[in-house]
């Protein structure tokens, strides 16, 4: 069973907040926060069996309270971007907070990234709870909140998610972790060039969602092949990054979402591997969600991280496994729409090895 020890890590508006270290018997660990749900770091070998931390973040809980880029955070209640911050809902239309430009993004102004969660650990793991109140971020009904993060001895951290609404709402959940397995607290590494360009990625996908400059799907589903979206074989993220393709323009880089399936999986479905050659860790991911939004860490601007050290652009990726942007307005996409008397579930597992 993992061992976890729960230690303070400050208070927020007066609401004590707890640092949770799990850990595996082969030496894995990783460090979760009730606020947001945050994994603060994620310690990992490499092929000659040395630990580094494998995600971005701080050192404080203020530092995530004052400039958190999403670092490590479950995002909610709705991930990734609303067109407009409008949707309608039963007849009914609903206007969110625009924090994203003209849209909304990962929740609204005070999204599930900065609350404090309800946490207890039991069975090897850490349960975190919610309770959204109706009409938080103006999205309706009370919705009810559980993710459970388990670190197995198979070197997986498992992310479960559950949810359950008195009122018809839309629900979208995951975490937005920034991977760079290469390990920036590595001695070898050089931080300020570090990046995830040499990262060797497959997305076991055949079609994306394009977008606009907005970062809003058009609503189609286009084929990854013949395209610098074609990650279908293993392939370093910065071999086409540059490209002069529209869409690379459009997403300041990679910012998109590859399809997995058609609408919400019953089973785990393969999502993902990443794979560094200098430590020679690999990430794979599986997830039950239909979709994965690929981010290659754009707006990444010198920030300031764990240990002073210095987060360049592109020095991270994240892989958020969910539902596909903008699908309340997109009658074609798999549908967020949660009512009462159902349960939302997802289960998301990143796991590590090396080679």
């Amino acid at each position: 069973m993992t061992a976890i020890q729960q230690q303070s890590f400050g208070s927020v508006n007066g609401q004590a907040v707890s640092l949770y270290t799990l850990r595996n018997k082969n030496g894995m660990s990783a460090k979760i926060t009730n606020y947001g749900g945050i994994v603060v770091s994620l310690m990992t070998p490499d092929r000659n069996g040395h630990y580094a931390d494998v995600v971005l973040g701080f050192d404080t809980l203020q530092e995530y309270v004052d400039k958190n880029p999403f670092f490590g955070c479950i995002t909610g209640r709705y991930a990734n971007r609303i067109a407009k911050g409008r949707f309608s809902l039963d007849g009914q239309s609903y206007q969110l907070a625009t924090n994203n430009g003209e849209n909304h993004l990962h929740g609204g102004k005070r999204g599930f990234d900065k609350k404090v969660w309800a946490a207890s650990t039991r069975g090897g793991a850490l349960h975190l709870s919610y309770v959204s109140p109706d009409g938080e971020e103006n999205y309706p009904g009370t919705l009810k909140t559980e993710v459970t993060y388990t670190l197995t001895n198979n070197n997986e951290l498992r992310i479960d998610y559950l949810a359950t609404t008195d009122k018809t709402t839309i629900v979208n959940l995951t975490n937005h972790s920034y991977f760079n397995l290469a390990g920036l607290d590595n001695e070898e590494v050089e931080v300020d060039a570090a990046t995830i360009l040499n990262h060797e990625l497959t997305l076991y996908a055949n079609r994306y969602t394009p977008i606009d400059a907005g970062s809003i799907p058009l609503g189609d589903l286009s084929s990854v092949a013949g395209t610098p979206f074609d990650f279908r074989s293993s392939t370093a993220i910065g071999k086409h990054i540059n490209n002069n393709h529209q869409q690379l323009k459009n997403g300041k880089g990679y910012d998109h979402n590859f399809v997995l399936k058609s609408k919400r999986n019953k089973h785990l479905v393969k999502a993902a591997r990443v794979y560094d050659s200098m430590s020679g860790r690999v990430m794979e991911v599986d997830t039950t969600e239909p979709g994965l939004q690929l981010y290659t860490g754009n707006f990444l601007k010198s920030i300031k991280g764990k240990n002073g050290e210095n987060y360049p652009h592109r020095s991270a990726l994240c892989l958020e496994a969910q539902t596909f942007p903008d699908s309340p307005n997109q009658p074609s996409f798999p549908s967020p729409v949660l009512r009462p008397g159902e349960k939302y579930r997802q289960t998301t597992i990143y796991r590590f090895s090396t080679t």
